[in-house]
């Protein structure tokens, strides 16, 4: 995978959304892109699991988790889910848990920190509707890049 963030913003410039940097790198894929697809939550991740269930084909789950610090809306079996199923990668407005393990699987994560309590599991949210969090409307269709360097989003495809 040859692209950085910002040589993609140097070419494609006010085109791109370029999201504030609040997210800290989990998974053990550093940089990776893929069609967005997403899911809005408060502090409970059953949809998060369902939507990882579906095959990802290279995709890229947002998940707002409405930047809830409280509790962990992915664990180790969701991002091993997400990289069974070929997601790319997984944004969480929120906190993932089990980072230890989360670093040796071959997915893209990118979160706002850790937190060890588990979500509620009622299955309340929306699924492949906008969201929007940092500085950035995540539209399903659209396309995410993300690397060390932060998080683009294109409604077109650059690479």
């Amino acid at each position: 995978m040859s692209f950085t963030t910002a040589d993609l913003y140097d070419e494609y410039g006010e085109k791109l959304q370029v999201a504030q940097p609040l997210f800290n790198d989990f998974g053990g894929r550093m940089k990776f892109h893929g069609q967005i697809a997403t899911v809005k939550v408060h502090e409970d991740n059953l949809l998060v699991r369902a939507a990882l269930e579906d095959k990802g084909e290279g995709r890229v789950l947002v998940i707002d988790g409405g930047d809830s610090l409280r509790c962990a809306l992915v664990g180790d079996l969701l991002a091993q889910l997400g990289k069974d199923n070929d997601w790319a990668g997984i944004v969480v407005s929120g906190c993932i848990r089990d980072s230890a393990v989360i670093i040796t699987i071959d997915i893209g994560i990118k979160a706002l920190g850790t937190n060890p309590r588990k979500s509620v599991k009622k299955g309340a949210g929306d699924r492949d509707i906008p969201v929007t969090f940092a500085g950035v409307t995540f539209t399903p269709g659209h396309y995410l890049y993300a690397d060390e360097d932060g998080i683009l989003v294109s409604p077109e495809k650059l690479i």
